[in-house]
């Protein structure tokens, strides 16, 4: 008798067999895979070293929080604007453009990257010694839930954007998965997304969208790591990419607080947040060290968790280890690459939604009350900030020859409500009482748990 897919989700995917749980893992891929791509695209990083720093990043993260969180770490944006400083592209002069990437300064680039990690397990030592509530007084979810709507809204545009390239095909892989998760049974309910692509892929195909000159020219095996693209050290690209690190942290409590509020289940306290931004810290570290962006958790998962209602941690290491097998498989990622960006967009107006609409969820469960003026200019605050900004491109403090050091509008939005909620009256949030909505819950905490 198939196991029915209730509110509360399936915690051990064992029950669903190992062939659903491969393709589960897989249809993880899918929602990481057009993220994680573009990070090195954009910098001029191997992508085939990018896969596979996803995928080792990820089960580091696994081991050092026992494997209790389903999350799963891709390339960081956050750290763009540091890699366009340290190491812009060069001018292409067949094309005109700048796409050509600076070999020379990557490897410093990644060497910030390095760094930047090793602040992240500084920031958890922390909250090791001091304990997480005293931490968690300045998250609280007046601050963490606007936040979240605000990672959505900001990543809203480009879903918009790729889908506007043909407007077909974007239509038809959001209606799949809407059809398949709202009327579907088994395993059609879990795997929208593989369906969606699967299905406007082949329209795709009907109506010549699909590019193959790419896979012809892919090899079918290569390795995926370069001695020389290992990180280098400077100061200054040092001094660019700490400051950056600061945001992202505040960007990984909001991803935790995001997985938390999907699956029910209080990662902040359970392995605890000094475990999950240790996690986080030592697998940036890791793949800046041979040669890859930034690791992140990914709010694509999270849309991906809260539609499939699978919280399973083990599928998240399925996509993983699959994230690793296709790092030596250049044929496959061409493969993925011939997607017409269409389909990624419709996918994504769905995902970048389910995040903000978490956020919402967020605010709500934890019982927010916004007829409190205070509440109310915090919440207004991070979000007029966090899209003002990022429409601008953020504010930059440092600009020069070697050094420019710019907030990203998530990260300014994130500060000012930090520093609005510390300083304004009337701040009684007690972490874990009620962060499920459960007005009888009060979690003990104690320090490093």
């Amino acid at each position: 008798m198939e196991k029915k897919i209730g509110e509360n989700g399936i915690t051990d995917a064992r029950v669903l067999g190992l062939p659903k749980m491969f393709i589960l893992g897989f249809q993880h891929v899918f929602a990481m895979f057009g993220a994680t791509v573009l990070v090195p695209m954009l910098t001029g990083l191997s992508v085939a070293t990018t896969l596979l720093m996803a995928g080792l990043g990820t089960l580091l993260f696994h081991l050092v929080t026992k494997g209790k969180v389903p999350a799963f770490l891709g390339s960081s944006f956050a750290f763009l604007g540091g890699f366009a400083a340290i190491a812009p592209k060069l001018l292409d002069e067949k094309t005109g453009a700048y796409t050509v990437p600076n070999k020379e300064m990557l490897p410093y680039a990644c060497g910030g990257i390095v760094v930047a990690g090793l602040l992240y397990m500084v920031v958890a030592g922390l909250i090791k010694i001091f304990g997480v509530k005293k931490v968690m007084k300045f998250f609280p979810p007046v601050v963490t839930g606007p936040i979240i709507i605000s990672i959505g809204l900001i990543l809203a545009p480009s879903a918009i954007t790729n889908a506007s390239t043909n407007w077909l095909l974007a239509c038809v892989a959001l209606a799949i998965i809407i059809v398949c998760n709202i009327w579907g049974k088994g395993m059609i309910k879990i795997i929208p997304i593989i369906l969606g692509v699967l299905g406007s892929y082949i329209l795709a195909l009907a109506i010549g969208a699909v590019d193959f000159n790419a896979i012809q020219e892919a090899n079918w095996f290569a390795v995926a790591l370069n001695p020389q693209s290992f990180a280098k050290f400077s100061v200054s690209s040092i001094m660019t990419m700490l400051p950056i690190a600061l945001a992202a942290m505040m960007e990984h409590i909001g991803d935790m607080a995001a997985i938390s509020a999907t699956t029910n289940q209080n990662y902040i306290e359970n392995p605890g947040l000094a475990r999950t931004l240790l996690g986080d810290g030592i697998a940036t570290s890791f793949a800046g060290f041979f040669g890859g962006p930034a690791n992140t958790t990914y709010g694509e998962n999270t849309g991906v968790l809260a539609i499939t209602k699978v919280y399973d941690p083990r599928v998240i290491r399925i996509a993983a280890v699959v994230a690793i097998i296709l790092s030596f498989l250049p044929k496959f990622e061409a493969i993925i690459q011939t997607i017409p960006v269409a389909i990624i967009g419709g996918v994504s107006l769905i995902l970048y939604g389910m995040i903000s609409a978490i956020g919402v969820r967020n605010v709500v469960e934890n019982c927010v009350d916004f007829t409190k003026s205070r509440n109310l200019i915090i919440a207004a605050v991070i979000l007029v900030s966090a899209l003002g900004f990022s429409s601008t491109g953020g504010l930059t403090l440092v600009k020069t020859e070697s050094i420019n050091i710019t907030l990203s509008g998530l990260a300014i939005a994130a500060i000012l409500g930090i520093f609005l909620n510390a300083i304004l009256p009337g701040n009684d949030y007690e972490f874990g009482k009620n962060y499920t909505g459960d007005v009888s819950l009060d979690l003990e905490l104690k320090a490093g748990e």
